[in-house]
């Protein structure tokens, strides 16, 4: 798969207002309890935890009308360190808009 280009922004034009929820579309895996709710969890083949998905790959922790985390003070650790406008964050919404395109 060729690598998609990044145009470096300023990472103060990312705000919650504008956010693309991108990342919530990656998998989450369970490493700490945050106090995540069941209904929010599946188990793994393994016996690992992730955060379930809807059926359209989307976190269903999601709120779809505000691209908020409904959870978002149980959030998983790897969510808590996911840095809007951080390069992960850029990287995930221009994957994203080449999808869109």
């Amino acid at each position: 798969m060729p690598a998609i280009p990044i145009q470096p922004i300023d990472t103060n034009e990312i705000t919650c207002a504008n956010c693309q929820a991108c990342c919530c579309r990656l998998e989450v895996r369970i490493f700490t309890d945050t106090g995540v709710p069941d209904r929010f969890l599946n188990t793994d083949e393994w016996g690992g935890e992730t955060m379930r998905r809807s059926d359209d790959g989307w976190c269903a922790a999601l709120d779809r009308d505000t691209l908020r985390c409904s959870i978002y003070e149980n959030r998983p650790l790897i969510c808590r360190e996911f840095e809007m406008g951080s390069p992960e964050c850029q990287l995930e919404r221009a994957e994203s808009m080449s999808l869109c395109s």
